[in-house]
């Protein structure tokens, strides 16, 4: 049995996304639109990533969902459209100017009620929805933001799940840097600290993925 992943060429991503994408129209207009004015548009999650964490949302029945870090909104348009009528998220970002084009397209997709978007560090929003009772009535929650500060996002989210919840970090192998010893910035530091921290959390079980970017799943485990 090898222990490499396949490796991701264009034609067999090309593949893959002939045979298993199923991109609304509005997904895909909102992703092309960022690709073609945005200079940071690499931040933003593939489609695939997309549709496997819509699947994630179907999986697991999920109805009220946290987003840390929304940019323009790709992440949680995905998540809009999967959850209930009744579903909600609360969402975390600090750009008015990224975030438009997130609301611009909720609206567009007729899950703009879903969604309450909160403009400020996402460590205070957090803490306000545990102080206001949150803990423990969360489904779901995604982080993809300022990677020196997940693992105070993993702290609060955790408490905010409910137990068998969902949490599920991107940019977990960080371009291949995690790996690398030599590498030493801040936010590689961060990533492979939280990576190592996950792996030995009895409160969680994990998985560490090679999609995108890498994802770490972890369902919630404690009460």
């Amino acid at each position: 049995m090898s222990n490499n992943f396949l490796p991701l060429t264009e034609l067999l991503y090309s593949y893959i996304l002939e045979n298993s994408l199923r991109e609304p129209d509005v997904l895909r207009r909102l992703r092309e639109e960022t690709q073609a004015t945005n200079p940071h548009a690499i931040m933003a999650i593939s489609p695939v990533q997309g549709q496997f964490m819509m699947l994630l949302l179907k999986l697991i029945g999920a109805k009220k969902t946290l987003e840390v870090g929304v940019f323009t909104g790709y992440s949680s348009l995905c998540t809009a459209l999967s959850l209930p009528a009744d579903g909600h998220i609360f969402a975390c970002d600090v750009s008015e100017e990224w975030t438009s084009v997130a609301r611009r397209y909720w609206a567009e997709a007729g899950v703009a009620d879903k969604i309450t978007l909160k403009l400020a560090p996402a460590n205070e929003t957090l803490d306000a929805l545990l102080a206001a009772g949150h803990a423990g009535t969360f489904d779901f929650a995604f982080i993809d933001a300022d990677k020196s500060n997940y693992d105070g996002y993993y702290e609060r989210a955790l408490r905010l799940l409910r137990k068998g919840g969902l949490l599920v970090f991107d940019n977990m192998l960080w371009y291949g840097k995690v790996a690398d010893a030599s590498v030493t910035d801040a936010d590689t530091v961060a990533l492979r600290a939280l990576n190592a921290k996950l792996h030995q959390d009895e409160r969680v079980f994990t998985s560490l993925i090679g999609v995108g970017d890498g994802m770490h799943l972890a369902i919630k485990q404690c009460d």
